[in-house]
Formats: C-alpha cells, sequence, structure tokens
C-alpha cells in the first residue's frame, strides 16, 4: 500500500512495523506455540485479573474498583488464527476503570485445529459464564454487551445472532471495531494487489480457508460462520461499527452497517480517514485512537446506562 494514503500520525508506527506472514501454515503454529508459552499478568493497572472459565479455554476477568452495575465481553483477535485473551489487557482494563465495566476477556480455540465452530462455541460459553455469575459481580444481566476487534468483532457479530436465534438473553449491544465479517473479500483476488497493511487479503484468505475448513467465497456457508452471509439482520443489538478506509475490511464493514440500519438495527457507523487495520493497537496515543475510544465509550454509556 502507498503509506502517502495513510494518515501522517499513523504513518510513522506502519513504518516500523514487522508481522509475521500469516498466510503460511507454519508461521501461525509458531506463532501459536509461543503465545502459549506466555501468561498474562495477574494485575494490570495495579488491579489483579482473574482466570476463569471460556468454553475449552480460560478468559481473564477485569473488575471495576467502582462498579456501574454494568458487563462487556471482550473478544481478542488476530484472524480466527492467533490472538490470546491477554493481548487486550490495557484496553480491557481502562474501560473497567472509567466506565466501572466488569469486563471478560474471552480465550478461545484457534484454527487451523480448531476450526469453526471451535471459537464461536468457546465465546458462547463466556458469555453464558457471565450472565450466569451477574449477580456475584454484581452486574445487571439486562446490561452486558459484546464487544470485538478484527476476528473478535466478526465472533461478537456472531454471537449476537447465534443468541438472538437462541431466544437467549442477548447483548445490550455490540461494539464491532474493524471487524472481520465477509469471506467473500477474500475470493477477491484483485484486492491481492492492493498489499493492504497489517492484514492483506493473501492472509485473509488463508485465515477463513483454515477457518471454514472450506474455501472462501464459495455459494454455501454454515449459519453463524460468515456473520455477512446472515439474511436477514433484523433483531439485532444496536452497533457501533469502526474501520479505517485504508483497511481490507472497510468495504465489507460499511456494507454490514448498511444492512444492520435497512433492518431497522440502530447502527452507529464511524469512518476512520487514512487509518490501516489495528491504528488503535500500533498506535494508541493517536489522535485517531482516542476518537476511537471516545465514541466507544459514549456508544457503551448510552447503552449500557452508565453516568459520564
Amino acid at each position: 500500500m502507498d503509506l502517502a494514503r495513510v494518515d501522517p500520525e499513523l504513518r510513522a508506527a506502519y513504518r516500523r512495523l514487522w508481522l509475521p506472514p500469516l498466510h503460511r501454515r507454519w508461521v501461525v503454529g509458531a506463532v501459536q506455540g509461543l503465545s502459549r508459552l506466555r501468561r498474562g499478568p495477574r494485575r494490570v493497572d495495579g488491579r489483579p485479573v482473574a482466570v476463569v472459565p471460556s468454553g475449552e479455554r480460560t478468559g481473564r476477568l477485569h473488575r471495576p474498583e467502582r462498579p456501574a452495575g454494568a458487563a462487556l465481553l471482550w473478544i481478542h483477535g488476530g484472524g480466527y488464527l492467533v490472538g490470546a485473551p491477554w493481548v487486550n489487557d490495557r484496553a480491557c482494563a481502562r474501560l473497567a476503570r472509567e466506565l466501572g465495566l466488569v469486563v471478560l476477556a474471552a480465550g478461545y480455540r484457534l484454527a487451523p485445529r480448531h476450526p469453526f465452530p471451535a471459537a464461536l462455541d468457546d465465546c458462547r460459553a463466556a458469555w453464558q459464564w457471565l450472565v450466569e455469575h451477574a449477580s456475584e459481580l454484581g452486574v445487571d444481566p439486562a446490561r452486558i454487551a459484546v464487544a470485538g476487534l478484527s476476528a473478535g468483532g466478526g465472533l461478537a457479530a456472531a454471537l449476537a445472532q447465534r443468541l438472538a436465534d437462541e431466544g437467549a438473553l442477548r447483548p445490550a449491544a455490540q461494539v464491532l471495531i474493524a471487524p472481520m465479517l465477509d469471506d467473500r473479500t477474500a475470493a477477491r483476488r484483485e484486492l491481492d494487489a492492493e498489499a493492504h497493511l497489517v492484514w492483506d487479503n493473501r492472509a485473509n484468505r488463508a485465515a477463513w480457508r483454515w477457518y471454514l475448513g472450506r474455501e472462501p467465497g464459495v455459494a454455501e456457508m454454515p449459519p453463524y460462520a460468515v456473520p455477512a452471509r446472515r439474511p436477514s439482520l433484523a433483531g439485532l443489538p444496536p452497533a457501533w461499527i469502526g474501520v479505517g478506509d485504508v483497511d481490507l475490511f472497510w468495504e465489507e464493514d460499511r456494507a454490514y452497517a448498511e444492512r444492520l440500519a435497512e433492518s431497522g438495527v440502530s447502527c452507529t457507523f464511524v469512518a476512520f480517514p487514512g487509518a490501516p487495520h489495528g491504528f488503535e493497537t500500533f498506535a494508541p496515543h493517536s489522535a485517531a485512537s482516542r476518537r476511537l475510544w471516545i465514541e466507544v465509550d459514549a456508544f457503551l454509556r448510552r447503552y449500557l446506562g452508565l453516568v459520564p
């Protein structure tokens, strides 16, 4: 990608950035192996972090000093291939500290070894744990939202769909940050030439193939495997979707937001000019990142009934 298209404040962070080629299976295996060797810290920003069940994995529970009676299920990103609950410790701790939320960062099994529906099943189990323990956590079950970043955003969207169909307690809101929603993007070979920063279409195609256990873009997909494939989006929780306009997911995210609105779902769509994938992680102090969290905080305050 031509760096001239990138927000000038973000360019320096991306010039320094190197990420492993995740379209190669052996690289994914190596990254997963290294991640398993690491354990998240027991304290973040001076507050203890508890380890709790999350399906076949464990999650990390951040409890606020001044509880607001609401909670958030956070789902990490990583292309359905890499990542762990501790990677967003700082963001989760800040949401607990500044909004008074109980935040559960879900752990989930990763492709290629564990294709769909393993990851979604683990996120569903994490949601159930949070609901069942709401009383002892001082949380109103009707005031729990779900949020995710990248592939975590895709899982958050899929979880909201699944809970709606199951007739279970649904999230009060969903926050989708540059969500990975549509395998049909990966099937568009012309996008390979654009070499999107952080997450390009070669990695995207490999990730969807390994996650789905089939080629991306084929006619039939199981329910909840690809959130953008859902025929009707009516009845889903209010949504906030934010994505950079030079992100590979720009078109699919905007299309999903438009479909939500057309289906009668309240949806806030926020574009970040010149922002590539992962800007909130790789340039956390940038103006774009500050704006993102201001927007997310305001959305959560509104739909979780939080006092500013």
